[in-house]
This record gives structure tokens, C-alpha cells and sequence, in this order.
């Protein structure tokens, strides 16, 4: 029996803005607008660019997190979300 998740991504959401600065603005990248990156969709939700480190910290997670097998752990350097605080509306 499939399970059924209360959120599911959806692969036809558009890319709107940018949150926070460019890797490029931030001294993050090597001369290009590459990776890593933060970006709001048209549904609203967020999709985040980073080195995938599932492998590295799988067997390291804290008890009270969890990873289905069609996720990834991605990391991004601090500085990226805290320039995207301005642009994250409060709840």
C-alpha cells in the first residue's frame, strides 16, 4: 500500500526570486553565479542548492531526524540564509 504524504514537491513549480544574495555576490563561487543558492518557487515553496552530504551524515543524524529514501541532506554555507532573512516573510 503507497503511502500517502501530506506534502509532496511538485516538479512544475516555477523559480520566482532569488532569496538572499548570489553565491557570486557572497565571495562563494569561483567567479561564477554558480552554487550554492536559494530560491522561493511560484507554490510558495522553497528550493535550496547545496553539496549533497546525505551519505556523510546518514549515519549520524540526530534520533529525531529523518530521511526518506527520495530526499537528500544539502548544505549551504550559513551566510547564504542569513542574507535570505530579509526576503522570508515572518509566519
Amino acid at each position: 500500500m503507497a503511502r500517502t504524504r501530506i506534502w509532496e514537491a511538485d516538479p512544475s513549480a516555477l523559480f520566482v526570486r532569488r532569496l538572499g544574495k548570489s553565491a557570486k555576490e557572497l565571495d562563494h563561487s569561483e567567479g561564477r553565479d554558480d552554487c550554492p543558492d536559494i530560491w522561493q518557487l511560484d507554490n510558495g515553496d522553497i528550493a535550496v542548492i547545496g553539496r549533497d552530504l546525505t551519505d556523510a551524515y546518514s549515519s549520524r543524524l540526530p534520533s529525531e531526524v529523518t530521511l526518506a529514501s527520495d530526499e537528500r541532506l544539502v548544505v549551504i554555507p550559513g551566510i547564504m540564509l542569513s542574507t535570505a532573512k530579509q526576503d522570508i516573510p515572518d509566519a
